[in-house]
């Protein structure tokens, strides 16, 4: 498609001259004879540059720039000027000008310019869009966690679907991770280099959504002061995400059908059809052929969305892989709140496991934050998670935690909170903070009974005071 340029001035040889020019070197252009038919026209059309003279009879350049990207209107702008002076130079740079050229110009000058301009936007909207794609997915491959039978086939699909450019359906429960799936076939595709543009139906308004997916024109309805891009259009050359997809009411429904057939839809108040480049992949926690039956959802268009579908397990049916999500989520908050290493008891881990966990994944990452951030304890027992996620207690017995489970939580609980390892290592004294507590708890069963308590350490009594009097414990013998 050719890049349009506008050309704006109001002498007619001038406009005659460059837009000749421009069109010899493969460009498409349009004529604005002042200031103010320069403003309306980038209103309402979509443009690659503009050149504008500085004087013209309404208003001049400068103004006319100006009022442009109040309006933002973001494409590069070169200014033409007759007077060559440093204060035209800094006004037109100031008001947010590409570049300026000053009149007689040279026309290999000219087309030089526009196609740097042209070239510079284009990969600076290129860079954007891939930095604003790897902000939202730079933990993309790792957050689809799992090694279990279901997810390997998923992975596989991934992998055969993300170069060929067909129309994906990823159905699920909510909290399942259908947008991540989502992500990694953009990723993976030869569109990465584009956006991913994700627009959830279900919480737009009926009202809004064909305005939000395919835009509108500068008055086709009240409020609509300028023509905005719809979501197909920022998407082009990338891919959209259609999240949601049973909610869109059945009159877009169609649109989307054609669309899909066509490459090609209408804004809001035009009769010119935009082409569209753009993959599609949509996501549903519905069933799709029961919302067929009941007549919510056009036959058609599930036929044509239906060419790849990946269904992904709710949790509860893929439990061996929850052990690797709790892993997954206790690193990533642990960086990202800055809450230190954690680590979880293996009756912690059976805890969750056992859990069904109807918001999936969502729900168990949802867990997981909470715990970190209620408590402070690095070592998650199955008591730590009751008490920050109640919902757990159902599952939770007594005596679920041994006491080896434990004792291993007070050990590296000691362990993390030495600030220096001492020169002979750190048995010798964690034994002697073992042991103090030891001896005091038993002590304490025995009312002081120095007998009794050696016998029930299996020590002897000599030992025992020998014991007390290094670890510096003081209680009254009551043999």
């Amino acid at each position: 498609m050719k890049k349009k340029i506008l050309v704006a001035d109001d002498e007619e040889s001038i406009r005659w001259v460059l837009g000749t020019s421009l069109e010899k070197a493969g460009y498409s252009v349009e004529y604005g004879e002042n200031g103010s038919q320069a403003i309306d026209k980038t209103s309402s059309d979509s443009f690659s540059l503009v050149i504008i003279d500085i004087n013209m009879p309404d208003i001049s350049g400068i103004e006319a720039l100006r009022d442009m990207r109040l309006r933002g209107v973001d494409i590069p702008i070169i200014i033409i000027t007759a007077q060559n002076t440093v204060k035209n130079a800094i006004d037109a740079m100031k008001e947010g000008a590409y570049d300026y050229i000053a009149k007689p110009f040279d026309l290999d000058e000219v087309k030089f310019t526009v196609q740097r301009a042209i070239e510079s936007y284009d990969n600076s909207k290129k860079l954007e869009s891939l930095r604003a794609t790897l902000t939202d997915t730079a933990e993309t491959h790792h957050e689809i966690v799992g090694k279990s039978a279901a997810m390997l086939k998923i992975y596989k699909t991934i992998g055969r679907v993300a170069e060929k450019d067909l129309t994906v359906l990823i159905t699920g429960e909510s909290g399942t991770g259908k947008e991540l799936v989502a992500r990694a076939i953009h990723l993976n595709s030869r569109r990465k280099e584009e956006r991913l543009v994700a627009v959830n139906i279900a919480a737009l308004p009926k009202e809004l959504l064909e305005s939000e997916l395919f835009g509108y024109e500068k008055g086709a309805f009240t409020g609509a002061a300028i023509r905005k891009q719809g979501r197909f259009e920022e998407a082009s050359g990338g891919s959209i995400l259609l999240d949601e997809i049973g909610d869109m009411p059945l009159e877009l429904q169609t649109k989307l059908l054609r669309v899909l057939e066509e490459k090609k839809y209408y804004r809001l108040g035009s009769e010119k059809p935009v082409e569209v480049d753009v993959r599609v992949i949509a996501s549903t926690n519905k069933n799709l052929e029961e919302e067929v039956e009941k007549g919510a959802f056009r036959k058609d268009l599930y036929y044509r969305l239906n060419a790849i579908t990946i269904e992904i397990p709710p949790v509860r049916e893929r439990r061996e892989d929850t052990t690797l999500l709790v892993k997954h989520f206790l690193e990533k908050y642990a960086n990202e709140l800055g809450a230190g290493k954690r680590i979880i008891t293996e009756e912690g881990k059976k805890l969750l496991t056992e859990y069904n966990w109807p918001g999936n994944v969502r729900e168990l990452e949802n867990t997981v934050k909470r715990v970190i951030v209620l408590s402070s304890d690095l070592t998650i027992t199955s008591d730590t998670l009751v008490e920050a996620a109640p919902y757990l207690r159902s599952l939770k017995t007594e005596s679920r935690d041994t006491f080896d489970e434990l004792m291993k939580a007070k050990v590296f609980n000691l362990i993390n909170s030495i600030k220096e390892v001492p020169s002979g290592g750190i048995y010798d004294m964690l034994i002697k903070k073992v042991e103090k507590p030891l001896i005091e708890a038993t002590l304490e069963i025995t009312k002081g009974n120095k007998k009794k308590a050696a016998a029930v350490l299996g020590i002897n009594r000599n030992t025992l005071s020998k014991k007390m009097d290094e670890l510096e414990i003081k209680s009254e013998d009551s043999d």
